[in-house]
């Protein structure tokens, strides 16, 4: 019974090396002993990579419209067909039909119609780091009006697959760049904060605690809403980054203050004063790096908060509008019931906000795990 509970043994070596190393060395032990942290980390760098290649993995152009196409459900690829297997996928084409008590249009697949998928093929232009080009990863050689939907088209008969790529750009985006600046923000002062105490302490936390008070979906309501809606889309991104970066940086700010307080008596930050050092230096070569750790834990977390606040701020017509896209844009469609009843397929890109934002959570809860490594 007690050799259930006993410890593994590590090796003489291994011992040695975890005796000797260093805070962020440790982190990184632990931090690999996390599956799930790095199972999230993983999926995170699969979903960014899709922002970079988004391009070249969707197969037609954001605004691609195909006419006569509104509302198509999701095709499925096959391989097998009345004359056997083939070894190259394909999809079936679609016939109109209508239902003959409400007279809504719906498809059929037409077994008479097969359009093999191709690999690296041409189609709608589209920008890669400042380059052009038409390649795309996979496709069909099809007329007009036929092509491959996987995740269906909307009601302008766009590709909603596609678009799920081009609307990770924003989505994704606008969370890490909102939670820089939050984190600037909210580490120099919460830094600034309980560092000089005084007036400086007071005066940051009343205006904390004044940011606070108001209702955050309101506010965020009110201060999108106040940008013009003929302005350029990419102003009304960097915007939006703003605005959501403007209220995220005060929870950050009042818990690395709360670090500081009980830093700034340290022997290490008496020994800088006495040496001369000027609060500059302090602050930044002394105390930013000692809450390093919480402040990227922090940030992790955060990220999330970002994209469902911009998903929400789109989904409500008031953060990203059309013709950009993004995660929250995509979901504006949701708000029909007809959507939610005939339609479900619309409602696609939920999964990928769901998946991002648990991926994030996970990831933050092995980051803080790990940047503690003598706990547990």
């Amino acid at each position: 019974m007690a050799e259930a509970f006993r410890q593994p043994e590590i090796a003489p070596d291994e011992a040695e090396r975890i005796y000797t190393a260093g805070q962020w060395q440790l982190a990184w032990r632990k931090f690999k002993q996390n599956r799930l942290a790095l199972l999230a980390g993983g999926v995170l760098g699969c979903l960014y990579a899709m922002t970079l290649f988004s391009g070249f993995l969707a197969p037609y152009g954001v605004d691609h419209r195909f006419v006569g196409r509104d509302f198509v459900p999701p095709q499925g690829i096959h391989f097998f067909s009345n004359e056997g297997f083939h070894f190259r996928p394909f999809v079936y084409g679609l016939k109109v039909e209508f239902e003959p008590e409400s007279g809504r249009k719906i498809y059929v697949t037409d077994p008479s119609k097969r359009y093999p998928i191709f690999s690296w093929t041409r189609g709608d232009a589209h920008s890669f780091l400042g380059f052009k080009t038409d390649h795309h990863v996979f496709g069909i050689d099809a007329p007009d009006g036929e092509g491959v939907f996987l995740f269906g088209t909307d009601r302008q008969g766009r590709d909603l697959f596609s678009r799920v790529f081009y609307g990770a750009r924003v989505s994704l985006t606008i969370g890490l760049l909102g939670v820089l600046i939050s984190i600037v923000l909210g580490s120099v002062l919460g830094v600034a904060s309980g560092y000089f105490g005084g007036w400086v302490d007071e005066l940051l936390q009343r205006l904390i605690e004044f940011l606070r008070a108001f209702p955050q979906i309101p506010l965020w309501m009110a201060l999108s809403a106040a940008i013009p809606a003929d302005i350029d889309q990419l102003k009304t991104y960097f915007l939006i980054t703003l605005i959501l970066s403007f209220l995220g940086w005060t929870s950050l700010a009042r818990q690395i203050r709360g670090r500081v307080l009980s830093l700034r008596n340290e022997d290490f930050v008496r020994s800088a004063l006495l040496m001369g050092a000027s609060h500059t230096r302090i602050i930044f070569r002394h105390l930013i790096p000692a809450v390093l750790g919480h402040i990227i834990v922090i940030g992790t977390i955060a990220v999330p908060q970002m994209i469902l606040a911009e998903s929400s701020l789109s989904f409500l017509n008031l953060g990203i509008r059309p013709p950009m896209t993004s995660w929250g844009v995509l979901l504006q469609d949701g708000r029909s019931l007809t959507t939610l009843y005939y339609y479900q397929w619309l409602l696609l890109p939920t999964g990928f906000i769901v998946v991002a934002v648990l991926c994030f959570n996970f990831l933050g809860d092995g980051l803080r795990d790990a940047v503690d490594p003598y706990s547990g």
